[in-house]
This record gives C-alpha cells, structure tokens and sequence, in this order.
C-alpha cells in the first residue's frame, strides 16, 4: 500500500515539472484552507464599485467637462459677434468709398466728350478730401484689432483698388506721368506702419486705369488731337516694360497685365494708323520706334 502511494506521488511531481500546466485530480486537493463567497456576497459585489471608481478618479467628471465646453463655446461666440460687428461697420464705410468713386468716375467721363482737362478734373479733386477722411475712418475701425488687416482687407480692397485707377487717371491727364504707390498713399492720408496700401491694390488699380486710354485716344483722335496716340504708346510702352519686371502668378493681377497686352495694342493701331495717313506730328519717329521695339 505504501509503496504504491509513493509510486502515484513520484509519477505527479515528476508530471508537474515537465507541463508548465500541470492538471492536478480534485481528489488531491485539500479544501480546509479554501473559503467560497456565500450566495449573497456573489449577488452584491461590492469589490466592482470600488474598482469602478478608482479607475475614473483620475479622469473628469461629465459636468466638468460640459462645463468646459460650453464654456469654449461661448468664447466662440463671443468672438464671432464681435468680428461680425466690425466687418458691419467696415462695409458701412466701404459702400460710402464706393459712392464717392462713381461720382468721380462720372465727373471724369466727360474727359471723352473732349470737355477742357482742367475743368474735368477740378471736378473730380474735390472728392479726393472726403476719400481722405473715409480711409481715416477705416484706419480707426482696423486699428481696434491690432495685426488683423488682413483679415479684413477683403472687405475694402475692391473699392482701394478703383480709387487707384482714378486717381492715376486723374495724374496722368494732369503730367503724363504714372503716379507712384507713395504718392496715393498721400493722396488718402494712409500710413504705411498703420494702414498703408497693399500693393496688390496697387498695381491691379493701375491696370484698371490702363483699361481707359484706348478709349481716350480714340475720342481724342476723333477731336483732332493726332499727337495724343503717340503720348499714350509710350507711356503704355514704358507701363507695360515695368511691369514685365515682376514675377507675377497665376492669380488676378496677372490676368489684368495680360490685360494690359490688348490695351497696347488698340493703342498701337490707333498711332500706326494716323501715321499711315500722315496726320501724325513729325517729332514722333522716336516714339513709334521704341513701341516697334517693345511690341
């Protein structure tokens, strides 16, 4: 008997170190020091609420995290009224540009009825002033949100860039000249450190302003004035060399230099064809052979 019961013992201890998991018969197991949960313990198992909140202790509750929300919410809001507010009272002020504008461009249509310059265009200066003090208005407006211009210039660089091209034409009926990017900034009372003119606003203006002189000579030609077509070619002429200088994108500006291609040449067969008939001056064999070249 006892040799038996020490053969049963080796052959388990010797099963045990060869199966990591050994399979041990019930009747082998002692249960004296083996306590089973009672029914009730099992039905209420209150180890799973302490569990439960450990685990989310570190974590924030639902109402704080509501709270933070709306919270970010309200900010939000906060901040879109407030912008929308300003964008108000900035297109308040741009539709008053855009009126002041047409009732300049309609002064300055009487120039193609062969109306004196002079008389046209002191006309139309005397709404330069409440330009001026409009732009000082937005200025005010812009300056409530310190390094945001560009958040806004949307709402006013369509109604900059036509007051460029009519003060530009206003200059080049005065001096034959192209007025200068600091020059127009003088003329509406703008300070580059604070609220200048966008460049882009510029050039497109100046575009715009090119977009009048076929007209201009042809109406001129028409009221005898022959030597008009050879200003206006090489004023285009030495317009369009400069611009040739930018490295210009795909974008808007560079669809209105393309523009200015066309505008060269209706310009050009308006002076090729007084000169064919001979009404041209005779100091213009200069003018014409530069336009020549540069076409």
């Amino acid at each position: 008997m006892l040799s038996a019961f020490r053969n049963t013992c080796t052959t388990l201890c010797s099963h045990h170190f060869l199966n990591p998991k050994p399979y041990f018969p019930l009747f082998l197991i002692s249960t004296q020091n083996i306590s089973l949960p009672n029914s009730t313990s099992l039905s209420k198992p209150r180890y799973w609420h302490s569990t439960f909140f450990s685990m989310t202790s570190g974590a924030d509750s639902p109402n704080l995290s509501s709270e933070k929300l709306e919270k970010q919410f309200e900010d939000f809001r906060v901040r879109l009224e407030e912008s929308g507010n300003l964008k108000e009272r900035i297109r308040a002020v741009a539709t008053e540009i855009d009126s002041v504008t047409r009732l300049i461009y309609a002064s300055l249509l009487l120039v193609h009825q062969s109306r004196p310059v002079a008389e046209v265009i002191e006309k139309a200066k005397s709404q330069i002033g409440v330009l001026k003090e409009l732009y000082s208005r937005l200025s005010e407006i812009v300056s409530e949100c310190p390094g945001q211009y560009y958040r806004y210039h949307g709402d006013w660089k369509s109604e900059t860039q036509t007051v460029v091209s009519l003060l530009a034409f206003m200059h080049w009926l005065e001096t034959g000249t192209l007025v200068l990017h600091s020059e127009v900034e003088e003329k509406l009372g703008l300070t580059p450190t604070e609220f200048g003119l966008d460049v882009d606003d510029y050039l497109i203006g100046i575009c715009f302003m090119s977009n009048e002189l076929p007209r201009y000579v042809v109406n001129q030609v028409t009221a005898g004035d022959y030597d008009c077509p050879r200003k206006v070619l090489k004023f285009l002429t030495d317009l369009h060399a400069a611009f040739r200088m930018l490295n210009l994108r795909n974008d808007f500006l560079r669809k209105k230099f393309d523009g200015m291609k066309y505008d060269l040449r209706k310009v050009e067969e308006v002076f090729y064809d007084v000169k064919i008939r001979g009404l041209a001056a005779n100091g213009d064999s200069a003018g014409a052979k530069q336009a020549q070249g540069q076409s």
